[in-house]
């Protein structure tokens, strides 16, 4: 059987094109065929690092009425992504690889997904983390039973719940085979005010999470001491500590094992498999390129994102209404805390950084 070959666009040319570019130019199935950036500059630059071909647009609609695309990487701001995924799923464009978060607010990441679903357009965001050795390992020791039943985890994410805190919960879904939150209780730490590709954030924010199937989870959302493993336990780090019925496993965003603990086997530590982003790139495009000729639902699918996003939101939303908030999430299409921050609802704190 011949290779299909994909033709494929980038929109949005800047750093993290470049990182997308890594797994695009590591999978002979796509072909490169046009950038479109705002700076030509940006396009020609992304061009010539990855020696791709294509041409060059500083439009993006026209490119794709001219070049036709069947995938499109959208590397842009987060407020942009609900209108170009918009025009890209009506071209016709048969699966976009977009840069996380989703969108500034819950109606519009609904927005995203509902296109998603009535065009068919595969939607997928880049919650490559999901590809690391060490995340995978996490996985198949809890399906496993290696630290026995599941019944407490502890998130930790970086500044900024929006953008980075997806990628916490992304993994605690992961953990949890994707079972969903049903009650979220939040805070939020306004001291001052984040400014993140155009869109406010918190400067730091608490939390806790009860999921559908009883597991709890406290939430710690602020600075980070440290991005690589240490035994210094009262450094801060990025990722879950998982808490069982028989052991413990701590690991980092990018599956960094910092330790793992079985009551009953003290002798037990599991293996430090190590992956760079540039591995997780790739695999995170192999992945999307596979389901795509598939069919399968992507493991960082549209409809995965959302139940992430929808944490996120929910937080904020206790926040508003200084109570514990019940999921599904409804009856909101903003952001609370968007909303809070223009209605002056947080007092003076030190302004935009």
């Amino acid at each position: 059987m011949s290779k299909v070959v994909h033709r494929v666009a980038f929109i949005g040319c800047g750093k993290r094109a470049h990182e997308h570019a890594i797994g695009i130019k590591a999978d002979n199935r796509c072909e490169v065929v046009a950038f479109s950036d705002l700076s030509a500059e940006s396009a020609e630059r992304l061009k010539a690092d990855f020696e791709f071909q294509g041409n060059i647009y500083t439009e993006y609609k026209v490119m794709l009425e001219k070049e036709k695309p069947d995938v499109v990487l959208i590397c842009l701001w987060t407020p942009l992504h609900l209108s170009v995924f918009r025009d890209c799923a009506e071209a016709g464009v048969k699966a976009v690889l977009c840069e996380k978060p989703m969108s500034p607010t819950w109606g519009e990441c609904q927005e995203m997904s509902r296109i998603a679903e009535e065009t068919g357009c595969q939607l997928t965001f880049s919650l490559q983390r999901r590809f690391a050795e060490g995340n995978k390992l996490v996985r198949q020791l809890l399906n496993e039973g290696k630290i026995g039943q599941l019944v407490r985890l502890d998130l930790y994410s970086p500044q900024n719940l929006l953008d980075c805190g997806i990628h916490t919960f992304d993994q605690a879904l992961s953990f949890l085979n994707e079972t969903p939150a049903k009650s979220v209780l939040g805070a939020v730490d306004t001291t001052s005010i984040l400014n993140w590709f155009n869109v406010p954030s918190e400067y730091g924010a608490s939390g806790h999470i009860v999921f559908a199937n009883g597991v709890q989870a406290n939430l710690y959302c602020g600075p980070v001491d440290t991005w690589e493993p240490t035994d210094d336990m009262t450094k801060v780090w990025a990722g879950v500590r998982l808490y069982g019925t028989e052991g413990f496993i701590e690991v980092m965003w990018d599956g960094q094992i910092i330790r793992g603990v079985n009551y009953k086997d003290p002798s037990w530590s599991p293996e430090m498999i190590l992956s760079s982003m540039s591995e997780q790139m790739k695999a995170y495009v192999k992945h999307a390129i596979d389901c795509l000729e598939t069919g399968i639902e992507s493991e960082v699918s549209h409809q995965k994102a959302l139940r992430a996003s929808e944490i996120t939101f929910a937080v904020f939303e206790s926040v508003r209404q200084h109570a514990r908030v019940e999921l599904p999430l409804t009856g909101i299409t903003d952001s609370p805390f968007i909303t809070m921050l223009e209605n002056g609802q947080f007092g003076q704190g030190r302004g935009a950084e």
